[in-house]
């Protein structure tokens, strides 16, 4: 349930209604907004009765929530969340956001061949996996701590803030530390262990849907993060596995303007690891922004077909080029 509070309410009606919550045995959520404070309560296994609360000073409203995500929902937090990924904002309303690089840090070489392109041609972030989750055993893991270390350095060069994946708990602290953005993969979604523990971490995490995962698992595990004390989180929707095999996976579109309506929290699109195909990546990163996207994540490579890890689906630095001049010219459209 949602308390309301009126616009005078003070901050003493505020900590009486807190204790007044505590007391039935939940935990209160202060949720502070631009014209009054909301208090979310969190805990409850059913139905909460507001009875207790009603006659409660500087009480305007009560708004029963029954879904299992409370605090990424509008109705607890109906003002947008921006999340600022080293100075760059990422949000609905905000300038679309372009992130790309490499799917995995293979070299000093490749690595900044890819950042320069990204660079010069206009994208808001890097990406690189350091630490590569792959069905196989016997193909490229990534360089692990050693390619954190690079992207710190192709920071420093290049200015780009830096998004890479971690898989383990124990990677959570050094790879805080020398990159901007977590990111939580399709495969960990529902690590859950992990989930608690990135969401002490004070640094913005980027969450991607797990490739079976219905919108409302998507939705409980970005509410692990909030609920764990980091609200800095961004969606990535990267496609779903359904019966169809002509592509890598299907990339589901829609979920982008119906996240808009749902959570505060702002949406993504990983069209590379949705379509798994060089060629349709430009049409479906524009078809993205179309929708209503915060932006998208675009696997690049400075030469894809010597790529240790998903070649494919990685676009070349001239081909990246063009769609990123496509791109600026359909922001202005839009």
């Amino acid at each position: 349930m949602l308390i309301v509070m009126e616009h005078y309410a003070t901050p003493e009606n505020v900590k009486t209604v807190i204790a007044a919550i505590e007391a039935q045995g939940f935990t209160a959520q202060p949720i502070p907004g631009g014209d009054r404070v909301a208090i979310g309560v969190l805990g409850n296994h059913g139905y909460v009765d507001e009875t207790p609360f009603r006659g409660l000073a500087g009480v305007r409203d009560f708004i029963h929530v029954t879904k299992p995500y409370k605090l990424v929902t509008r109705d607890f937090h109906p003002e947008d969340t921006v999340v600022e990924v080293g100075g760059v904002r990422v949000g609905w309303g905000e300038k679309p956001i372009v992130i790309a690089g490499p799917c995995a840090v293979e070299s000093r070489e490749q690595l900044f061949a890819a950042a320069r392109v990204a660079k010069e041609n206009g994208a808001d972030m890097l990406r690189g996996g350091a630490f590569k989750p792959r069905t196989g055993p016997h193909t490229f893991q990534g360089l692990g701590f050693a390619g954190v270390e690079l992207l710190r350095e192709a920071k420093t060069q290049f200015g780009l803030p830096t998004v890479t994946e971690v898989m383990r708990i124990d990677q959570l602290d050094f790879v805080a530390q020398n990159v901007d953005c977590l990111q939580i993969g399709a495969r960990n979604m529902q690590n859950f262990d992990l989930l608690k523990e990135a969401a002490k971490i004070k640094k913005p995490i980027l969450l991607k849907r797990g490739m079976s995962a219905t919108l409302e698992e998507f939705l409980a595990a970005a509410e692990y993060l909030v609920a764990g004390g980091n609200d800095q989180v961004i969606l990535c929707e990267r496609g779903i596995r359904t019966f169809e095999r002509a592509l890598r996976n299907t990339l589901d579109l829609a979920v982008v303007p119906y996240l808009k309506k749902v959570t505060h929290l702002p949406v993504i699109v990983d069209p590379s690891h949705a379509i798994g195909i060089r060629e349709l990546i430009p049409v479906m990163s524009k078809a993205s922004l179309v929708v209503g996207a915060a932006g998208v994540m675009i696997e690049m490579h400075p030469d894809p077909k010597c790529a240790l890890c998903d070649g494919q689906q990685s676009l070349g630095p001239e081909s990246f080029a063009k769609m990123m001049k496509d791109m600026e010219a359909l922001k202005g459209a839009l």
